[in-house]
């Protein structure tokens, strides 16, 4: 797993965006403490997805409202499916890649 930044950037109950090799990801904190990964950005139209809202299961676009399951990736509302990246805290640095 590679460092992409500190938790301490990414407010409780909001998402980042992160540059990472290439790829554009967004990394959500969760309310609970817990974090997620998934593309950053919606296939529906383009939203930006870490601007969108969340609670401990969900995203939803900020653009056109549509909603996407943060663990699985699976859509809610009937679009394509995001991908999901593994993502973890250790000593308050965000690590995404391979377990």
């Amino acid at each position: 797993m590679r460092p992409i930044g500190s938790i301490h950037e990414i407010p409780p109950g909001e998402g980042r965006t992160y540059a990472v090799d290439g790829r554009m990801i967004a990394v959500f904190r969760l309310r609970d403490g817990s974090v997620r990964a998934t593309q950053a950005v919606c296939p529906h139209r383009g939203g930006p997805l870490a601007d969108g809202q969340i609670d401990l299961r969900q995203v939803i676009c900020p653009l056109h409202l549509n909603a996407w399951d943060l663990t699985t990736g699976c859509s809610l509302s009937g679009q394509p499916d995001l991908t999901v990246y593994p993502v973890r805290i250790d000593d308050n640095e965000i690590l995404l890649g391979d377990e």
